[in-house]
This record gives C-alpha cells, sequence and structure tokens, in this order.
C-alpha cells in the first residue's frame, strides 16, 4: 500500500458568512481556544504522523504567511516553512476568487505522490487517518470523501398526515442523512478535471469521478464539527472545554 506524507488545507475562501472576523483575518485563522483553527486541523494530521503541508491561501493570505512566519523554527524560503521537528508547511497563494477547483489544481506541481489528503481550512474531526487511508487503498479508487452526519441545529418533529405532532425530538444527528465533512483522498489525476480557476471542486470533478465509480465514502461516525458562523465558533469551544474533539487516537 502507497503511503501518503502530504495534506493539503483549502484555506483561501473570504468566509462572507463569519464576516464579524473575516473582515480582518481569513476564516481558518480564527481563534478557538488560542489556536487558529487551521492549527487545530494540522494537528489532526500530525498527531497521525502526517509531516507535510500545502495551505492554498488567496483572501488575505498574508495573515496566514505572517502566522508561520512567526511561529516555525525555521523559514526555509518565503513561503516554505519548518514548524515544528519535521514537518514542513507551504503556503501557496492561489488568488482571492479562485474556487477550490482551482486552487487544488495549482498545488499539484509541488505534491510529489500520487496521492494526497485535502480538506477544508472550516472544519474538525476525530477523523482516524490510518482507517481512512486504508479503507482508500482497499477500494482502489482515485478518490475518498469522509460522510458525516450533520451537527443537528434543531429539535425533530414528526408529523403525520394531517399535520399532528406525532412525536417531539430532541436534536438528534442521527436523523440527519450523510454530508461530504472534507478530510479526502484524491489522486494527482484530478486535475485533468479541473478546466480552470472557477471550477469549483464540488460541482464537475467530483459528480464526474462520482459518475465513473471512481467515488467512495469513507463514513464517519465520530467527532465532526463545521465552523461556519459565531454560534458554531462557541460550540467547538465548548466541545473543546468538554474533551469531545479529540484527534489524538
Amino acid at each position: 500500500m502507497e503511503s501518503i506524507k502530504t495534506a493539503v488545507i483549502l484555506a483561501g475562501g473570504k468566509g462572507t458568512r463569519f464576516s464579524e472576523y473575516t473582515k480582518t483575518v481569513p476564516k481558518p485563522m480564527i481563534i478557538a481556544k488560542d489556536q487558529p483553527l487551521l492549527v487545530h486541523i494540522m494537528n489532526i494530521y500530525i498527531s497521525q504522523n502526517i509531516t507535510n503541508f500545502i495551505i492554498l491561501a488567496g483572501y488575505k493570505s498574508e495573515i496566514i504567511l505572517e502566522f508561520f512566519a512567526k511561529n516555525c523554527k525555521k523559514v526555509i524560503d518565503e513561503n516554505r516553512f519548518f514548524y515544528k521537528n519535521d514537518i514542513t508547511v507551504t503556503v501557496l497563494d492561489t488568488g482571492v476568487e479562485t474556487q477550490t477547483g482551482g486552487r487544488i489544481k495549482k498545488s499539484l506541481e509541488i505534491i510529489n505522490e500520487n496521492y494526497f489528503y485535502l480538506t477544508y481550512g472550516d472544519g474538525v474531526g476525530n477523523i482516524d487517518i490510518k482507517k481512512l487511508t486504508d479503507f482508500h487503498f482497499s477500494n482502489q479508487t482515485l478518490a475518498t470523501v469522509t460522510a458525516v452526519r450533520p451537527p443537528a441545529r434543531f429539535g425533530s418533529l414528526d408529523l403525520n398526515e394531517e399535520s399532528m405532532v406525532e412525536s417531539f425530538g430532541e436534536k438528534n444527528s442521527s436523523k440527519e442523512g450523510w454530508i461530504n465533512g472534507g478530510f479526502f483522498i484524491l489522486h494527482k489525476s484530478i486535475g485533468e478535471l479541473i478546466n480552470d480557476d472557477m471550477m469549483p471542486l464540488e460541482k464537475y470533478p467530483l459528480e464526474e469521478l462520482a459518475n465513473q465509480k471512481e467515488l467512495k465514502a469513507y463514513m464517519h461516525h465520530g467527532y465532526w464539527r463545521p465552523v461556519d458562523t459565531i454560534r458554531e465558533l462557541e460550540l467547538l469551544e465548548e466541545e473543546m472545554d468538554n474533551n469531545l474533539f479529540k484527534f489524538i487516537l
């Protein structure tokens, strides 16, 4: 089985739903418990022996560069850093308006492996990277996406045909469908399905891989939290306090 050493993190969007913070910093640099979201995401991989990171920056990319310039033990060059121990970080400015697919395509020339990890800069979870990797290679597809249950935001109502409430439930994520939780494994040939900077990964590239039966879903039943709003940031910090977000498996 091939090894995968590189994790790519999408960190270039404008984060318009989080405008209270993103007027001054890119969303992955919003602080949760004294560390940027980006560092929490990196730590999920670092704790599981992933040592090479490519950060796909765009909006306010200088903030990300400044962070690593200040917090790394060595600057290799203007956008490459030794973060800690043997961990390397490359911050790639992929443009402010570039879509997710376009950002990924710009990173492919500096990825030296056939496969790489990819995730978003605004979602965390106790993903078991080894299990994800074993699942991916056991299925021999070009791509794997981690499927998660979205955290339930509202209490559930079971209604009958006459609109009578038959049961009133507490918030329950198990009743929600499976959604894209990030934490992908992708083959570098994904670049052949990305035509230009304005192509989102989530449209034609992944749809075409699904049509070709080259996209499998690894079902993650553990903790996962998107951070799109102030309330979700508050929930993440509460969950960190309650030790729900454990990335060291």
